[in-house]
């Protein structure tokens, strides 16, 4: 379906919140408003426009059901456990934003709305790093008190995808080259363990990726051996030209050493507040299958109180009582919404990032071609920083970052379902007749080029889908130009940065 303001809704949806800072407890509650409702409004818009989906499919039905069962759930656990609603509904509302982004995106928009909604987000998620940045040097003071500030919620996000570009589609451009240093600088200054650990998580992730098979793995390796010399040079000009930054890394590797216990204060209060959760969930057969809700109140573990001693009087200790989304957005699932509601979601996120990612290995390998590949990789990135970003905190504890993941997610699963259905279509055209999928070892997996598919054999193609929109080209995030004597790039060859 055209329409001449699907773009504006576009971005309304995605940039806003790019600029939702830190530190909501003295903002403006109407500049909140703001940033919000907006977003919101153009979210339902875009699904009033979408189009739909002409047949069913699996891995579609399967995570959609189990978000609306986190959703859903998440109301009759605030009813039967009677929490404060107003921290419930700002606990809820990324979860909401990422419902919303992931219906958004789970719908099958023509190459020209996919390039539009990918280049959105790329660009919001540049915006929130810059504005992230400057927002927290100009608030803060010294780097002990900015690094907190200066690190974006979608960091890991922009990281994975400018890894899609490097390790995947091979392209290098000045933009995306120093666009990257910026963020490796940043992840310096915060002086952030977990931040070094995603970004490695992703490079690793991203090296398999490309690699469907052990002889692309060695060439994979061995490009993956350069990217890592090349960063490995952008950390060693960092620490040369900011040697204060290279002695606050050097004194928080140490820290743990010279605190009473001899243990890192910070891991001891994640793993404190992980065991009071659990305890609380664990404490009485509803909690174990609604969970406590989101935005009930958790504490420290007295447990871990001797290893704190020194950084927290025993007063001070017990004072402690937070309600926002927890650190380990694992624990807090299970701790929000209990064995019935909490752990639906984490399970569709995985679910869906395994499938896909067997998938894109797979038709990356037999149809390099096949449209929307380009499509599914970058989303496979983005939903990966997901749990890597889980390392060291929730992804989800923010409204933008919901908003971002939603999408990703969306687009994952949109783009494998029409993808089975180019792959199906294909092994009926090559004479390769679809069989039935053995369970529990089948020879050939659902998302082979021929054989089984776990797609039912309905069209997955919308119903109104124009003519051509169909082909090999695969969409991207920035318009190709096909003048004469110029040949079309293959697919994925498409790029979201302009080669500055």
């Amino acid at each position: 379906m055209r329409n001449k303001f699907a773009v504006i809704w576009i971005w309304l949806f995605v940039l806003p919140l790019a600029f939702d800072f830190k530190g909501a407890e003295t903002a403006s509650k109407a500049i909140q408003i703001l940033l919000t409702v907006p977003a919101m409004g153009a979210a339902c818009a875009l699904l009033l426009i979408a189009p739909r989906f002409a047949g069913r499919s699996r891995l579609r039905k399967w995570v959609t059901s189990l978000f609306m069962l986190t959703m859903l759930g998440s109301i009759a656990t605030e009813v039967l456990q009677g929490n404060d609603s107003g921290n419930y509904m700002r606990v809820i509302l990324p979860f909401l934003l990422m419902l919303l982004g992931y219906f958004v995106g789970c719908r099958p928009w023509d190459s020209r709305r996919l390039e539009q909604i990918e280049r959105a987000m790329y660009w919001s998620m540049i915006a929130s790093l810059v504005f992230s940045f400057v927002y927290g040097m100009a608030t803060g003071g010294g780097l002990e008190n900015v690094r907190f500030r200066i690190v974006s919620v979608t960091f890991l996000c922009l990281q994975g995808l400018l890894l899609h570009e490097f390790v995947i589609a091979k392209r290098m451009t000045k933009f995306t080259v120093l666009l990257f240093l910026a963020t490796i600088v940043i992840e310096l200054l915060s002086v952030t363990r977990s931040l070094l650990v995603g970004t490695v998580l992703l490079f690793a992730y991203a090296t398999w990726l490309a690699a469907p098979s052990a002889r692309h793995l060695v060439t994979a390796a061995l490009r993956a051996v350069m990217i890592a010399a090349l960063l490995g040079a952008m950390v060693a000009a960092s620490a040369a030209f900011f040697p204060g930054v290279a002695e606050h890394w050097s004194q928080r590797l140490s820290f743990a050493k010279s605190t009473e216990s001899g243990r890192d204060p910070t891991t001891i209060t994640r793993l404190a507040e992980m065991k009071d959760q659990y305890d609380q969930t664990t404490s009485d057969t509803l909690a174990i299958l609604v969970g406590k809700g989101y935005g009930h109140d958790y504490h420290y573990s007295p447990t871990y109180l001797p290893d704190l001693a020194g950084q927290f009087t025993k007063k001070d200790f017990y004072a402690i009582k937070e309600w926002a989304a927890g650190h380990n957005f694992w624990v807090y699932q299970f701790f929000a919404g209990g064995v019935l509601f909490g752990i639906a979601l984490p399970i569709a996120v995985l679910w869906a990032l395994y499938r896909g990612s067997m998938a894109y290995r797979s038709w990356r390998q037999r149809a390099p071609d096949a449209m929307y590949l380009p499509v599914l990789g970058r989303a496979l990135l983005v939903v990966a920083s997901l749990p890597a970003t889980s390392v060291g905190g929730n992804p989800l504890g923010n409204r933008f970052s919901g908003v971002i993941f939603g999408l990703a997610l969306g687009l994952l699963v949109a783009s494998f379902a029409r993808i089975a259905h180019t792959m199906r279509a294909r092994a009926t055209q090559a004479g390769h007749p679809p069989s039935f999928r053995r369970p529990f070892g089948s020879r050939y997996p659902e998302w082979a080029s021929y054989g089984p598919h776990a797609e039912p054999l309905s069209d997955l193609l919308p119903g109104h889908a124009p003519h051509g929109a169909y082909g090999s080209h695969a969409p991207g995030l920035a318009h190709e130009h096909h003048d004469q004597g110029r040949h079309e790039p293959p697919a994925g060859a498409s790029t979201f940065a302009a080669s500055a």
